[in-house]
């Protein structure tokens, strides 16, 4: 008796043992606690995982019509309702609807000259009615603006020099860099830290575009990518998906459909007008909504660099697989992308992307955000872009007294 109890103590420390040293060398690895690999306790990821028999659908408006049988917007609500309660207390974005008090504006009109050539699109030159009773006018016109009160620089330097009387000088570098000019008063930059963000998700790039949306989805080829940016790390990454689930490839990089400008061939009624040359741009997003997934990488995993290729995904009506910005969640709604960086491989990666486009109910729930009101702080996110610049820089302006601000 005393011989079988030590042989059992023996066997059991030999096997404690060996599973220290299976972890101490990696061959054992499991996903972080914070993975976004879907959990066996959430009863739709349950059915995910454990389906015996798969459900290939095409058309969203029949995902949607099961999710709201099995599911419904009143579960979705109370799984985030934390967000509807007390809203996000995230630090990555501005106050962008208050962040100077009233009292602490010098001006009640404010005049931006917007300098050289800039991405920033044309149509944003207008005259605004913003907080406070402040008006601001915003354009690139000298003939409007004879006497800003402020100067906007992107792709030249501001001046070196700032006499008393001169207007205030703005710069703005929206790319992941972030690098300051060193002589500017005000710095504009997609990081909370900066003098004024601005975020991608704005509208005023989506001009002159077809928003005709497909709810039939591809179920041959789930994913859509496009990129002629061809970076390195990028590519690699793009190239390992690619090889493990069905993509269409519309870029420059590891093109797979015949050449450029493919997209309108596979979707003629994505042309956005027959009489003028196709852009690129002008059928992005009806093209990208006949597939279930889009493949948005980033140039660079930057905090808070989170661009318009995650942003026009969901603008179309995809499910984003999205690598990029470590605080993503940040920006974005609740249960709306697919976190690549939060999986063990891009094989598990795959083959949850897989499973998931066979499952409506489950692929329905990362729409959820936009059926049922959850935004989470994607709100926010909307109300510190571009959109919503010029009343925000102009009260900037307007603290700092303009063209009278002292001189450094």
């Amino acid at each position: 008796m005393q011989l079988k109890t030590i042989n059992t103590f023996a066997v059991t420390l030999m096997l404690t043992a060996a599973v220290i040293i299976l972890f101490s060398t990696g061959f054992l690895e499991f996903p972080a606690a914070d993975s976004a690999v879907p959990s066996p306790k959430d009863s739709i990821f349950y059915s995910l995982s454990k389906s015996d028999s798969p459900e290939p659908f095409r058309d969203l408006f029949g995902a949607f019509k099961k999710w709201d049988s099995e599911v419904g917007c009143a579960q979705f609500r109370e799984t985030h309702r934390d967000l509807l309660v007390n809203g996000s207390k995230m630090s990555s974005l501005q106050n962008a609807e208050g962040g100077i008090e009233c009292g602490e504006l010098q001006m009640k009109h404010v005049s931006v000259l917007v300098k050289g050539w800039t991405w920033v699109p044309d149509n944003m030159d207008n005259l605004y009615s913003c907080r406070c009773g402040l008006s601001c006018l915003w354009t690139k016109s000298s003939l409007l603006a004879d006497k800003p009160d402020a100067l906007l620089f992107e792709t030249t330097t501001p001046p070196i020099l700032r006499r008393d009387g001169d207007p205030l000088r703005v710069y703005m570098d929206l790319e992941a860099g972030r690098k300051r000019s060193g002589n500017e008063d005000i710095f504009i930059s997609y990081h909370a830290r900066d003098n004024v963000q601005s975020t991608y998700a704005g509208a005023v790039f989506h001009n002159n575009r077809n928003y005709q949306l497909s709810s039939d989805k591809n179920n041959d080829t789930l994913v859509y990518w496009s990129s002629s940016r061809c970076l390195p790390q990028r590519n690699q990454l793009a190239k390992k998906i690619l090889s493990l689930l069905p993509t269409h490839s519309f870029g420059k990089c590891l093109n797979n459909v015949g050449g450029l400008d493919q997209a309108l061939s596979f979707y003629p009624e994505c042309v956005k007008d027959p009489n003028e040359k196709p852009k690129w741009w002008d059928h992005l997003h009806c093209a990208m909504s006949h597939y279930k997934f889009v493949l948005a990488i980033e140039n660079t995993m930057t905090e808070s660099y989170v661009t318009e290729k995650l942003f026009y995904a969901l603008d179309s009506g995809a499910v984003p697989i999205y690598f990029g910005a470590p605080n993503v969640w940040d920006f974005i709604p609740p249960h709306s992308i697919i976190d690549g960086t939060q999986f063990s491989s891009i094989e598990q990666l795959a083959s949850y992307v897989k499973s998931l486009a066979n499952d409506p109910v489950a692929y329905a729930e990362y729409h959820a955000w936009r059926r049922c009101g959850v935004l989470g702080n994607y709100g926010k996110t909307r109300a510190a872009s571009l959109d919503t610049l010029p009343c925000r820089l102009c009260e900037q302006v307007s603290e700092m007294n303009g063209r009278d601000a002292k001189a450094l």
